[in-house]
């Protein structure tokens, strides 16, 4: 473990007496055997932009992304598909109304919607069958009588007002894209007072698993599962999930998840100074980088935590150049090996997040160290003081980043988290802004990409310092809470830790792939299950 906090020295394990064979008990294992998991709760979820775009997308075949034109989602526990910092606003309203019709006008001329002939005469038996079908797939779960007969009246109305039997069905549809059935995920709770968890329904589950694994609606495969009432056998839950792993859809994982847990979206809006011959075509290729090498994670055979040191990465001659590494010949990205170039093995040799993680002209020990500690160890340090300076200007050329630090880290009030953060970002310098191999900075020092960790623990150079990350006991643990917040909606909290030690170590114990982490967390209590919520000052 490599922090426990940035105010204290860092404690020693506790370690209980082991069974019979000697091994130890880990204190967490023993509380957790006996304390009841609580699903917890997630806030009613509108969908996010990336999630409308996909949705719409399935549902009527439309790729414009509308929701480019909506405002940006705001994030929570890093992520954008957060329920509880989704809010509607209304300016969102109106977007979502403007998109309906133009989402409704095109598919119609398209032909898209139009499942049937509408009799002039009598046009209620084919609106009824086109707008029960239709309200079905956008609601995600089997609509009632009643609800369809409040969209069949819209022709009805249609028809007093003078005009075509397709007005008011085209009104209705539209009616279904400005529902909160289709703009919420909604999860009903039996009795929304009582905290007993209960079984989400398999339609719910099925929303769930479609907006977890693809950012968008249930396919009409993973529907009737629901509806069947079988999905939430282990069995066919399982095939559901290898089924959708292995669809284009799932390329949202990548987008959505990876983007933002490895920082790839953040590449968009680096500006690195320009005498670092950074441009869009070198953004590009990073970016497809790691999408690629992520992609292979979900496809592949490979650990999770060989996300750290995997020996192949995806280049074109662009990025290969950049790397110094041979040509491939091609423009296109490509499958390379990285023996012999093992600095560029893994997360940390990679140019795109190695950007964002640097400052526009110099690279930042604290930004590259911060990351690791939050997105791989799940021990970020608390906001600096409001007093906190910044790095000390270069006056003697001689010097080196890390020397420069040494004056900051001076400051009792900053000490203690520096003394954490910077080792580890430090292990990087020898990747400048941009992610290019370098032995001297820019003044001419040489770089000294040595740390040394709380507890005496030391590294030299990026190899060993991913060497220990990976060895770290909350590795895996941490890579679940970030996944386990991503599935859920909602931020993976201190209660949630046993639920996040027992996904971990189901994960890998299937195997450490991230299937094996995907498939943990869609069998755990806190994905299949939820719970209602005491009403305010009742005792628990």
């Amino acid at each position: 473990m490599l922090l426990a906090g940035c105010d204290a020295p860092l404690p020693k394990a506790r370690v209980l007496p082991g069974p019979p064979d000697g091994t130890p008990v880990d204190p967490l294992d023993v509380q957790c055997r006996s304390q009841p998991r609580d699903p917890g709760r997630v806030t009613l979820h509108r969908l996010n932009r990336a999630e409308y775009d996909n949705t719409v997308r399935d549902l009527l075949g439309d790729t414009r992304a509308p929701a480019s034109d909506f405002p940006p989602d705001d994030h929570g526990f890093g992520f954008d598909n957060n329920a509880d910092v989704l809010s509607m606003s209304p300016l969102l309203m109106e977007k979502y109304s403007r998109a309906a019709q133009q989402l409704v006008e095109t598919a119609w001329a398209k032909g898209t919607l139009r499942t049937c002939a509408l009799d002039p005469a009598a046009p209620e038996p084919c609106a009824r069958t086109l707008l029960q079908d239709f309200a079905r797939r956008a609601w995600r779960r089997p609509v009632t009588p009643g609800e369809v007969d409040a969209l069949v009246r819209f022709v009805a109305l249609a028809r007093q007002q003078g005009d075509a039997p397709e007005v008011g069905v085209k009104l209705a549809l539209r009616s279904v894209l400005v529902s909160p059935n289709f703009l919420f995920r909604v999860e009903l709770d039996p009795t929304p007072s009582s905290t007993a968890p209960h079984p989400v329904s398999d339609t719910e589950l099925a929303s769930r698993l479609s907006y977890f694994l693809w950012s968008s609606m249930p396919d009409e495969a993973l529907l009737k599962a629901a509806e069947a009432g079988r999905l939430h056998e282990p069995e066919v839950l399982e095939a559901q999930v290898r089924r959708m792993l292995a669809d284009p859809r799932a390329q949202a994982l990548v987008d959505n998840f990876a983007g933002q847990w490895l920082y790839t979206r953040a590449l968009d809006f680096a500006q690195p100074e320009s005498h670092y011959g950074f441009d869009e075509p070198l953004r590009q290729a990073m970016r497809q980088e790691m999408k690629l090498l992520f992609q292979e994670f979900i496809t592949g055979d490979h650990r999770l935590k060989d996300l750290l040191d995997a020996n192949f990465t995806y280049v074109n001659d662009r990025l290969a150049a950049h790397y110094g590494l041979p040509p491939v010949g091609t423009d296109a990205m490509t499958r390379v090996s990285l023996e012999g170039h093992p600095e560029r093995a893994g997360l940390f040799g990679k140019g795109s997040l190695l950007t964002v993680t640097a400052n526009a002209d110099r690279t930042s020990p604290v930004k590259r160290g911060v990351w690791v500690l939050e997105q791989l160890l799940c021990k970020a340090p608390p906001p600096p003081p409001p007093d906190a300076g910044g790095l000390a200007p270069a006056v003697d050329p001689t010097l080196n980043i890390k020397e420069r630090m040494r004056q900051h880290r001076a400051d009792a009030s900053c000490s203690g988290c520096h003394a954490l953060m910077d080792p580890l970002g430090f292990g990087m310098e020898n990747f400048d802004p941009v992610g290019r191999w370098r032995v001297k900075e820019e003044g001419g020092a040489t770089v000294d990409a040595s740390g040394e960790l709380p507890g005496g623990k030391s590294f030299r150079g990026v190899v060993e310092l991913r060497a220990v990350v990976k060895q770290d006991p909350d590795l895996s643990a941490c890579m679940t809470r970030h996944l386990l917040s991503y599935a859920l909606g909602r931020g993976a909290e201190d209660a949630d830790r046993c639920t996040v030690r027992d996904i971990s170590k189901d994960a890998e114990s299937r195997g450490g792939r991230l299937s094996d982490y995907l498939l943990a967390i869609v069998h755990s209590d806190a994905f299949l299950q939820r719970r209602g919520e005491a009403p305010e000052g009742a005792k628990p």
